[in-house]
Order: structure tokens, then C-alpha cells, then sequence
């Protein structure tokens, strides 16, 4: 419930500057960059000039351009979220994924949170589409860090988000 009132802050925030929330997105989300030329699409854009490291790819980890593998298809009143088969194959799976917590809520723990495949650089906007986060539920509360972290848990491919989510990992603890 929170997250939802999180989410309609967002499509507020973009209504008051009188654009499309994806259009908010775009304007202002790349860290100290150019927005890409698809933004609110795929796995975000790291600016080189970022002061936070870019995720060096390993192999234990789903990459984010694997996650980034969804197609979206705008039929009135839907939207229609066709995941590839790789993608679909992480359902349900233990999985490992790194990445930039952002707090759902103020605190310095958390237990709840979005998991972003570029740093924040605005506390308004997500630095890429649905496909560049994931929905967090940790066993324990997490400190909150700047820095990238990696979690590992039950990993769920959403097929009909009511926030429009398109990840979610439960019972996820931090690892190295």
C-alpha cells in the first residue's frame, strides 16, 4: 500500500510539471547524464561522469540486460508485458541480483525497498523502466547504502502488477 502512494506521488509530481510520467522519467533520470534515447525503457543508463562505480557484470548474478528482455503492448484500457523465455525461466527461482537500494520510506533500515540497476540521482525518479528495478522483501532489515548490494532470494516475474511492477524478490538477505 505504501508503494502505491509512493507511485501516485511520482505521477503527481509529473502532472504538476504538466508532463507524462514517462516523460519525467526521461527528462530526469540519468545520473548527471544524457538521457538515452528509449529512457523509461530497459535497464537505465550509467553516465560515465556518475560518482558511483558502474556494476561490473559477474557470473553469479542475473544481469540487468537479461531483466531488461520484456516487451510492452498498449491496447486500450491494457498494457500487455510479454517477458522472454530467460526471463520467464527466473520465476520462482533463487536468484542473485545487484544493485542500488532506494528506500520506500524514511529510516536507515529497511526491509522493503526497490532495487535500481543505476544509482538514483533524483529521490522523485527511477533511472529506467519497470524492467530496471526490483521490489524487495528482506528477512532482516538491510542498512541503507549508497553503494551497490547484492541480494540473493525467491525471485517472481510479475504478470499483472497492480503498481505496475514487472520484479519482486522475497525473503532476500545481502550477500557477497
Amino acid at each position: 500500500m505504501r508503494e502505491l502512494k509512493v507511485l501516485k506521488k511520482l505521477s503527481l509530481i509529473a502532472a504538476c510539471l504538466c508532463v507524462a510520467p514517462t516523460a519525467f522519467t526521461q527528462v530526469l533520470s540519468s545520473p548527471m547524464g544524457s538521457a538515452p534515447a528509449a529512457a523509461g525503457q530497459g535497464p537505465g543508463y550509467h553516465s560515465p561522469q556518475s560518482a558511483f562505480p558502474p556494476l561490473v557484470p559477474r557470473a553469479d548474478v542475473v544481469p540487468w540486460a537479461l531483466l531488461a528482455k520484456v516487451s510492452v503492448k498498449f491496447q486500450k484500457p491494457k498494457v500487455i508485458t510479454t517477458y522472454s523465455p530467460e526471463v520467464q525461466k527466473l520465476n520462482g527461482t533463487q536468484v542473485k541480483v545487484e544493485g542500488y537500494m532506494t528506500p520506500l520510506e524514511a529510516g536507515t533500515e529497511h526491509r522493503h525497498f526497490l532495487l535500481l540497476s543505476v544509482p538514483p540521482t533524483c529521490p522523485f525518479c527511477v533511472p529506467g523502466g519497470a524492467e530496471s528495478m526490483v521490489e524487495v522483501r528482506t528477512l532482516k532489515p538491510v542498512k541503507y547504502t549508497q553503494n551497490a548490494i547484492v541480494l540473493q532470494g525467491k525471485f517472481e516475474v510479475l504478470e499483472k502488477d497492480p503498481q505496475g511492477l514487472y520484479y519482486r524478490m522475497g525473503k532476500a538477505k545481502v550477500v557477497k
